[in-house]
């Protein structure tokens, strides 16, 4: 594989999707489900650069993983009839690959960078003028005798995708002729996603067996899509005919997820807190190295859905359990907790 290859992929698609995560995404606007606003203000801007024949703005989408950043951009591609190539931030290591992307580029083409929150400020210096001015300058030779050559490059659409806003420079973000904000989806929506990914893995499937899907999904299409799978495969191996709500419920209590949604990582995040550290406040690093796993997934996969549902409070002073997340778990308020609990509500009233 070239170094192109390497860091560019006209097919690719992030590392947990599988190849029936690619069968399961819409195609088109009117097939996606869900973020109703940001898919009829899409419209409108893809038509009006279709119309006028000018490359489509550039395209920022930013929330939580699993909510249809990725599936948008390749819907953005195919809504304006153009070519996709499709990278992610950690891998453009060198101002050289960068560039190879961009004078690869035809007309109107969509370059999605996943994470581009990643890119290092080198990389980003490169990416400014090719954003604005469509051209680069690159450098050849070395020492005195280096010189600078300007390049043009064909009118391109950039479509980044982010889940930490926060880490965008504010010269790259004001670059983004069009900020979408992608939020936590309503169970009605979940369900019909449910229902139509039933349909395409070819298995019948009960409305009241969707909905409960919907409500243990985090609010996630993509965990919508993997637990109709799993709970396919139940569904299969107990020999029944299609998903209903007994086999539903049988399914999720295995795959040990929680009327809520939360697995077993939600659960022992929110336990360290109370056992060890009395609820909180605490640190984020704290709480990654007392349950074994990385800052970065917990900031950017536990922690935003803890903090949506009301379990988990952000303070200036550390992360703390609410009284729902006691509650949820079936634990009893300590003293200290309480006083911690008083603490949080002193701070929400000021």
């Amino acid at each position: 594989m070239d170094q192109i290859s390497r860091i560019l992929d006209s097919n690719k698609i992030p590392e947990e999707d599988s190849d029936h995560e690619l069968s399961l995404r819409p195609a088109h606007l009117d097939e996606f489900i869900g973020q109703k606003k940001i898919t009829d203000n899409l419209k409108v801007f893809i038509e009006s650069a279709k119309l006028r024949k000018k490359s489509l703005d550039h395209i920022l989408l930013s929330g939580p993983p699993g909510l249809g950043k990725t599936t948008l951009a390749f819907i953005i591609a195919q809504e304006l009839g153009v070519n996709l190539k499709a990278t992610s931030a950690p891998i453009i290591d060198k101002a050289g690959d960068l560039a190879s992307i961009l004078t690869g580029l035809e007309e109107h083409d969509v370059l999605f960078i996943d994470e581009i929150h990643r890119l290092s400020p080198a990389i980003e210096e490169i990416l400014y003028p090719a954003m604005e001015d469509r051209s680069i300058d690159i450098i050849i030779g070395q020492g005195i005798g280096a010189k600078s050559i300007k390049l043009n490059l064909a009118s391109f659409t950039l479509v980044g995708a982010t889940t930490r806003t926060g880490l965008l420079t504010a010269a790259l973000r004001d670059r983004f002729g069009i900020p979408l904000r992608l939020n936590y989806y309503e169970p009605e929506d979940l369900k019909k996603i449910a229902s139509r990914t039933a349909g395409i893995i070819g298995i019948e499937m009960d409305d009241d067996a969707a909905l409960e899907i919907a409500k243990r999904s985090r609010r996630t299409p993509r965990i919508v899509n993997r637990l109709v799978r799993r709970v396919a495969d139940f569904t299969t191996v107990m020999k029944h005919k299609k998903i209903d709500i007994e086999t539903t419920k049988y399914s999720l209590k295995r795959l040990d997820i929680d009327e809520l949604g939360l697995d077993e990582m939600d659960r022992r995040i929110l336990t360290s807190i109370i056992e060890k550290y009395n609820g909180g406040p605490v640190g984020l690093k704290t709480i990654a190295i007392s349950v074994g796993e990385e800052t970065d997934t917990l900031e950017d996969y536990y922690e935003p859905f803890l903090v949506q549902i009301g379990l988990l409070k952000r303070t200036p002073r550390g992360r703390m359990v609410t009284a729902n997340a006691y509650k949820h778990l079936g634990i009893e308020l300590t003293r200290i907790a309480e006083d911690n609990q008083q603490i949080l509500f002193d701070e929400d009233t000021n």
